[in-house]
């Protein structure tokens, strides 16, 4: 990405190929859209007139389960695709291998869903693997071109990989009770991924735009502000994995919170109001800010009306996110 932008997809190798499978962001920006509205549906649909089927997963762990590791990480593939061809210089996955990929998330899909009943033998390896499939699709270009900066994905890949494997170990009864949740610790990786490249990208998209509007400003944030911010939000995974409703896990949401709006101030939003593919994505990482500041209020202070503070997440941070990058992609 050119300064946060996509690379081009155009050139004689991409249109060799299908044109959906030419570039990463293509099938799965559009999976992520379509898939974001079956969780709801499918909620609303087995509350209100059909009902879930007894033997299958829990409803609501699947809807959770869906929006982050069927949503969130089809969008996850479909930035860090497009993002590491620019970021190393290398070819960009398409044509079969992007075909294969997009086969895999597919596949899980229909795996974790009611519809389907295999023994844990089986259902388990097939239900896991299209994030370490992405990652080596990501690590191969990335350690080739010796991108270490930009390795840290490959980590965070890892980390919502295990919350995955852990997922489904329990659901099929292969581990004891453990005294954190798979899913809130995937929602807080996801979270830390967030924070990270919503803190490369939107201070270098508002400062080339405003720029280019014959307005310049300086954007940037103090190093040890970033360095801070990034490293909170860091311990509250550490903090939801001991204990994940503690006085510890507030008071990170809330200097979190404290430390992400600061950050957010120097990059200077207000000054986008005329331009909505910037102000977007201010809004979204607001969004960030209001889901730790009820995290915190529910915590500390057991304010009943914040205790959705995980749709403020999912529904506030993270979709507006995903959207605000899907529509410049």
């Amino acid at each position: 990405m050119r300064g946060g932008e996509a690379a081009s997809p155009e050139g004689p190798r991409s249109r060799r190929c299908i044109v959906l499978f030419s570039y990463g962001f293509r099938p799965f920006f559009l999976l992520a859209g379509l898939w974001a509205i079956v969780p709801m549906v499918t909620l609303l649909w087995s509350l209100g007139i059909q009902s879930w089927p007894g033997d299958a997963i829990p409803l609501f762990r699947w809807h959770a389960h869906e929006l982050i590791f069927g949503f969130v990480s089809a969008a996850i593939a479909g930035f860090l695709l497009t993002a590491v061809p620019s970021w190393t210089g290398q070819p960009a996955v398409s044509g079969p291998r992007l075909t294969a990929l997009v086969a895999i998330w597919a596949a899980e899909r229909i795996i974790v869903s009611p519809l389907i009943e295999l023994p844990a033998a089986v259902a388990l390896p097939l239900e896991v693997t299209f994030l370490p499939a992405l990652g080596l699709a990501l690590a191969v270009p990335l350690l080739r071109a010796r991108k270490t900066a930009n390795v840290v994905f490959l980590f965070f890949l890892g980390l919502l990989f295990a919350a995955d494997l852990i997922f489904h170990m329990q659901l099929h009864g292969l581990t004891g009770s453990l005294p954190f949740d798979s899913l809130r610790a995937a929602l807080n990786v996801v979270l830390l991924m967030v924070v990270t490249i919503g803190g490369r990208i939107i201070p270098a998209f508002t400062r080339n735009a405003l720029q280019q509007l014959g307005r310049p400003a300086e954007t940037a944030a103090p190093s040890w502000l970033n360095a801070a911010a990034i490293g909170t939000v860091a311990l509250i995974i550490v903090a939801d994995l001991i204990d994940q409703d503690s006085l510890l896990s507030g008071l990170l949401a809330a200097l979190a919170a404290l430390l992400l709006l600061a950050r957010l101030a120097h990059w200077q939003g207000h000054r986008t109001l005329d331009v909505p593919l910037l102000w977007v994505l201010h809004l979204g990482y607001g969004w960030i800010v209001i889901g730790l500041a009820l995290k915190a209020l529910w915590l500390l202070a057991a304010n009943y009306w914040a205790v959705n503070w995980m749709h403020a997440l999912n529904s506030g941070a993270f979709a507006t996110m995903i959207l605000a990058v899907t529509t410049r992609a």
